[in-house]
C-alpha cells in the first residue's frame, strides 16, 4: 500500500539535530524520556501528557466476556494493548478465579498486536500462540490471521485499544468471524491539562516547528482541548505550518481524516522517531515555507466569470480576444512568451504547427523502462529530478514544443483518504471506493498541497531543467474522472458503480464532484505558482455520458474548476470517448478542447466553433495513437492529410487523440513530430507568397 507520506529516513544519521527547533510531544506514559531524546538531539522539548486509561466504570461486560472464555465459548482472543490485558485479569480474577482465567488462555489460540501485550503475558507465565508483525496495526493483524489463525465460523474475542477499531471489526466479520468485544479501559485527558493547553495555544500562535504523535489518540485529545479553548481552527493551523511526524499508518490515517498533514512516518521505536524528526524536519519546513511563498504569489481566479450552479444555465465564455490579450499580457517579456504552442492557444498565427504527444514520456522509450526497472511507479512520481529527467530526455529525443510534467492522475487522491496502489500488472487499485452518501463524507476536502509537495517541486525542476524558451504544461484529472477511480476502485468497463451513485443519490454525487473540483483547482494553481505555462484537464472517462447526463451531472463541476484557475495559465480541456459531447466540454470551459480520434478534426472543430460564436476556440489533436505503430511512411502520410483537414487555421495543437501506446517505435513518435513541422511549415510558407 503506498502512501502520501515522505519516507522515513531508515539509517537517519547519528549526528541529525533539530537546530533549536521548538518540538511539540504528546507523549504521555514516557514523557521524560521523550523530553531527553529530543534535547538531546538539539531541540526545545515542549512534551505535554495528552491522555490517560481510564477503566470503564462498569465492569459487568469484561466479567461477563470472563465467564464466556472460562466457559469455552470464545475460540480465540486478539490481544491489542498490554495495558488492556492486564486490567481484564485484575478486574475480573476474584469472579472467575485467576488460574481458571490464565489457562482459559492458554486453551484457545491468542494474537498478540505488538510487544506490549507480549510482555504482560510474559508476566502471567503466558505466551501468545502469534504474534503480529511491525509497525503492528490491525492491517498486521489482519494479515496474520490469514496466514495463521484462520477465523471462519469461530467466536473471536476482541481486547480493544481504548476505543473501537471500526476496520479490524469489519475485516474479522469479512472472513466470517463472530466478533466479542472486551473493553476494560477508554482514553481520557490527562489529570493535568494546564501542558496541554500550553502546548495548543503554542500551536494556535505558531510557535511551533515540530508536532510528534505517537499514538492517534494524542490527537484526539489535543483537539478536544484546544476546541474547549476556543483555538481548534488556530491549532490545526499550526499543524498546516509545522513539521508533523507520526509513529505509523494508524496514526497517519487519523491526522488524514483530519485534513491534517503527514510530513514524515517513522515506524519503530520511540528513538528512531526522533531521530527521523531531527534529520528530516529542516527539509520539511523549508517546503512548507516555499509551497507558501508560490501559493501567496499566485493570482486570482478568473474575474468576472460567475460558476454554474447545478440546475442552473451555464453563462458563455469570455470572448476569444479577450482572454487572448489576458494570455498575452500573462506571459510577457517571458522567453516562452512567443512559442508557437502559447500563440497557438491564442489562436495567433504561428511559424509551424506546434506539437507535443500525450505519454511522450512512456513506457516506449528504453531509457524510462531504464529508470522504471530501479523504482517503482510511485517511487518515480515521488521523485522530482526523476520526473524532470525522464521528461526532458523525452523532449530532446522527440523535438516537440512543449514538455507535460511527469506524474499521474491519481496521487491526489491519497491526501484525499482514498487508499491509492499501483499494483503491478493490475494498474491503480482504491482499497478503500466511494459507493454511498457515507462514503463521501470520509472524502477529505483538501485545504493544502503540502503533501503533493513532490509534484509542484516536479513542476519548478522540470522548469529549471527544460530550454527556457519551451512552454511546460502541468495536469490534473477533471471531477469525473476523478469521482469515477474513487468510486469504481480502479479500471471500469461500464462504470456501473459511478452511475448508480449519479443516478441514484445527486445530493452525494455533487458533494463529492465539488470536493475534486476544488481539489484539483487548488492543485493546478500550485503547478501554475510553481512555472507551468499551461495546465491540462483530463476527463479520461466521462465519454460513458451521453450528452444529458454530462449537462446536468458533470458541466458545473468542471466550469466551477476551470473557473477557479489562475488566469496566467492556458487551460487545455480534453474530454475523451464521445465526440458528442464536444460542444458541452467547450461550455464547461477552457483555451483549447482536446479532441481524440474518434472524429473528424475539421469536423470536431467546426462544431467547437459553432458552439462558441463569439470568437471560436483552439483545438489539440487528434491522430490515432495506433497509427504510430504502422510504417513510418504511412504516419508521414496521416501527418499530411490530418494537416490539411484543418488548412492551417489558426489554433491547432497537433497531438495525439490519446497517449502513446507502449508497443510504440521510438523513431516513429520521432518521425511524427518531424513530419509535423516539415509540412505545416511548408503550409505556413505557401501562405505567406
Amino acid at each position: 500500500m503506498s502512501t502520501s507520506t515522505p519516507q522515513s529516513t531508515d539509517a537517519a544519521s547519528p549526528s541529525a539535530a533539530f537546530d533549536g527547533l521548538r518540538v511539540v510531544s504528546l507523549e504521555s506514559r514516557r514523557a521524560a524520556e521523550m523530553e531527553r531524546l529530543i534535547t538531546k538531539r538539539g531541540g526545545v522539548a515542549l512534551v505535554s501528557p495528552s491522555m490517560r486509561e481510564a477503566p470503564i466504570a462498569d465492569d459487568r461486560p469484561a466479567i461477563e466476556f470472563a465467564h464466556r472464555l472460562v466457559a469455552g465459548e470464545v475460540d480465540a482472543v486478539v490481544l491489542l494493548t498490554g495495558v488492556g490485558v492486564r486490567m481484564f485479569v485484575e478486574r475480573t480474577e476474584r469472579h472467575v478465579g485467576r488460574q481458571r482465567l490464565l489457562d482459559a488462555l492458554a486453551d484457545v489460540p491468542t494474537l498478540a498486536r505488538g510487544p506490549k501485550p507480549v510482555a504482560v503475558l510474559r508476566e502471567f507465565g503466558l505466551k501468545p500462540t502469534h504474534r503480529a508483525p511491525a509497525p503492528n496495526t490491525w492491517r498486521e493483524v489482519l494479515s496474520t490471521i490469514d496466514a495463521q489463525m484462520p477465523v471462519a465460523n469461530l467466536t473471536v474475542g476482541v481486547q480493544e485499544y481504548g476505543e473501537t477499531n471500526p476496520s479490524l471489526l469489519a475485516g474479522l466479520e469479512a472472513r466470517g468471524a463472530t466478533v466479542d468485544r472486551l473493553q476494560v479501559y477508554e482514553w481520557a485527558l490527562p489529570e493535568d491539562t494546564a501542558p496541554l493547553e500550553a502546548n495548543a495555544r503554542r500551536l494556535a500562535e505558531g510557535e511551533v516547528d515540530v508536532v510528534m504523535l505517537t499514538s492517534a489518540n494524542q490527537l484526539n485529545n489535543l483537539l478536544v482541548v484546544a476546541d474547549k479553548l476556543g483555538l481548534g481552527d488556530r491549532v490545526r493551523d499550526g499543524f498546516r505550518r509545522a513539521c508533523v511526524v507520526s509513529i505509523g499508518p494508524t496514526t497517519s490515517e487519523r491526522l488524514r481524516a483530519l485534513d491534517l498533514p503527514v510530513d514524515i512516518e517513522s515506524t519503530g521505536a520511540m528513538g528512531k522517531m526522533v531521530a527521523d524528526a531531527a534529520a528530516g524536519a529542516a527539509a520539511v519546513l523549508g517546503r512548507k515555507q516555499q509551497l507558501g511563498a508560490l501559493l501567496d504569489a499566485a493570482k486570482p481566479a478568473r474575474p468576472g466569470q460567475p460558476t454554474a450552479r447545478v440546475g442552473e444555465p451555464t453563462t458563455s465564455v469570455a470572448g476569444a480576444s479577450q482572454r487572448a490579450a489576458e494570455l498575452r499580457d500573462a506571459v510577457a517579456g517571458q522567453p516562452w512568451a512567443d512559442s508557437d504552442f502559447l500563440r497557438a492557444c491564442r489562436r495567433e498565427p504561428v511559424e509551424r504547427t506546434p506539437v507535443w504527444l500525450m505519454r511522450q514520456a512512456g513506457r516506449y522509450m528504453p531509457e524510462y523502462r531504464e529508470v522504471r526497472a530501479r523504482v517503482s511507479f510511485l517511487e518515480l512520481c515521488k521523485n522530482p529530478a526523476l520526473c524532470s529527467e525522464v521528461m526532458c530526455t523525452a523532449v530532446d529525443y522527440l523535438g516537440v514544443d512543449a514538455a507535460i510534467i511527469f506524474s499521474d492522475l491519481l496521487p491526489i487522491l491519497e491526501p484525499m483518504g482514498l487508499e491509492l496502489e499501483f499494483a503491478k500488472g493490475d494498474g491503480p487499485k482504491i482499497h478503500n471506493p466511494v459507493r454511498g452518501a457515507d462514503d463521501v463524507d470520509r472524502v477529505i476536502d483538501l485545504s493544502s498541497v503540502d503533501s503533493l509537495w513532490f509534484v509542484v517541486e516536479t513542476v519548478r525542476q522540470t522548469r529549471r531543467d527544460l530550454p527556457e524558451h519551451l512552454p511546460l504544461i502541468g495536469f490534473a484529472g477533471a471531477p469525473f474522472t476523478l469521482a469515477s477511480y474513487a468510486i469504481e476502485g480502479g479500471g471500469s468497463r461500464n462504470y456501473l458503480h459511478t452511475r448508480t451513485l449519479m443516478q441514484r443519490d445527486e445530493g452525494a454525487w455533487g458533494e463529492l464532484m465539488r470536493r475534486f473540483a476544488r481539489a484539483a483547482a487548488l492543485y493546478l494553481n500550485a503547478q501554475i505558482a510553481a512555472g507551468a505555462q499551461a495546465v491540462q484537464l483530463f476527463d479520461s472517462w466521462v465519454g460513458c455520458l451521453g450528452p444529458a447526463d454530462y449537462r446536468r451531472y458533470v458541466l458545473p463541476y468542471t466550469r466551477e474548476l476551470i473557473d477557479a484557475l489562475d488566469p496566467a495559465a492556458a487551460v487545455i480541456h480534453f474530454g475523451a470517448g464521445n465526440p458528442e459531447l464536444l460542444p458541452l466540454v467547450a461550455e464547461a470551459g477552457g483555451d483549447v478542447i482536446g479532441v481524440d480520434w474518434r472524429i473528424d478534426l475539421a469536423a470536431a472543430w467546426d462544431r467547437l466553433d459553432a458552439s462558441r460564436p463569439e470568437g471560436g476556440v483552439a483545438v489539440q489533436g487528434n491522430l490515432d495513437p495506433m497509427t504510430l505503430l504502422a510504417p513510418r511512411e504511412t504516419v508521414q502520410t496521416r501527418v499530411r492529410e490530418l494537416l490539411r483537414s484543418v488548412a492551417g487555421r489558426p489554433g491547432h495543437v497537433f497531438n495525439l487523440g490519446h497517449g502513446i501506446v507502449p508497443q510504440t517505435p521510438p523513431e516513429n513518435a520521432r518521425a511524427l513530430v518531424e513530419a509535423v513541422h516539415a509540412f505545416s511549415g511548408q503550409q505556413a510558407e505557401g501562405r505567406r507568397q
